[in-house]
């Protein structure tokens, strides 16, 4: 969102029982749950893959960096297909969603930083927390998560890992 903006445009998911918005202007498209290929050995966040209309398109779990449980898919489960800046360069990822909800605009007047404590979540990986009809949203910060070595926080990776970091 740029500085001078006054409202940012958002695609609204739940993941667990928060509510989280991601850019829309980022968003590709959004698909119902399609057949996802695990990678072998691959770390826990992005741990598979999907095909976007014949691409190889990796899918991550954001549920897995904020150290939230993982329930089974259900008939609300959805991927979100968005433009992602890795290293500088605009890569296409999939995220899944417990639910989809909808576009809206939440002013910038709204958001606020992420707190350093009383936080659910490392708040290096939430870019702010913007208020809605008396609710908060959780704007993650997309390009620092999946930047994360490994696409894995400390706070979540095994012993082993930490230790090979």
């Amino acid at each position: 969102m740029s500085e001078n903006q006054e409202y940012m445009t958002a695609l609204t998911i739940r993941l667990e029982d928060e509510l989280f918005a991601v850019e829309a202007s980022r968003v590709r498209e959004i698909l119902d749950l399609v057949p996802i290929t695990e990678v072998p050995s691959a770390r826990a966040f992005v741990g598979g893959l999907i095909n976007v209309r014949g691409r190889v398109v990796p899918l991550a779990d954001l549920r897995v960096m904020f150290g939230m449980e993982r329930p089974e898919p259900d008939e609300d489960t959805r991927i979100v297909v968005m433009e992602v800046d890795i290293d500088g360069e605009p890569t296409i990822a999939g995220i899944l969603a417990d639910k989809v909800h909808d576009v809206t605009d939440i002013e910038a007047a709204s958001i606020e930083e992420a707190p350093k404590v009383g936080m659910r979540w490392r708040p290096e990986f939430v870019k702010g927390i913007g208020k809605r009809n008396g609710g908060f949203i959780i704007i993650p910060d997309m390009e620092r998560i999946f930047e994360t070595p490994g696409g894995r926080s400390a706070s979540v990776a095994t012993p082993e890992e930490r230790a090979a970091s």
